[in-house]
């Protein structure tokens, strides 16, 4: 399965983020070709500031495997990580981070560039249009 593939689910859940008032970010995590933490925008939902995709993502991966750290796995993320999940990738020493849309406001490397463990391998701008897409639609519905 391809980087677009596993990228389509992360858009997927980013539109249900949408459709709940969330901000549409949408992040899964795979492992040997297998998706073993799913996470969403829930930061309203749950009334918590760190209820972030990747956070979210993170717990259900770590728990799926019975460990805290995600060697062997990739995170596809439809929105560059903030500083705290970057920070969150970096402990649990992700194999892999792809990113759809960079965050020029927010984003870590913005801030931090070098966040991310010195293991974890960068792949950026996979289906990086629908990402800002959603986010620029989102955005304008709460403007109008």
């Amino acid at each position: 399965m391809s980087d677009d593939y596993f990228m389509e689910i992360a858009l997927g859940l980013a539109e249900e983020a949408a459709a709940d008032g969330e901000i549409p970010v949408g992040a899964v995590v795979v492992c040997r070709n297998r998706i073993i933490g799913k996470g969403k925008n829930q930061t309203e939902q749950l009334n918590d500031v760190t209820a972030h995709a990747e956070m979210l993502a993170i717990t259900a991966a770590t728990q799926s495997l019975g460990g805290k750290y995600l060697t062997d796995c990739t995170l596809y993320v439809t929105l560059e990580p903030c500083v705290m999940c970057a920070g969150a990738l970096y402990w649990a020493q992700i194999s892999r981070l792809v990113i759809g849309a960079a965050d020029p406001k927010r984003g870590y490397s913005r801030i931090q560039p070098s966040l991310l463990h010195p293991k974890t391998r960068l792949e950026t701008g996979i289906l990086a249009d629908e990402s800002e897409q959603l986010l620029t639609n989102f955005f304008r519905r709460l403007r109008t």
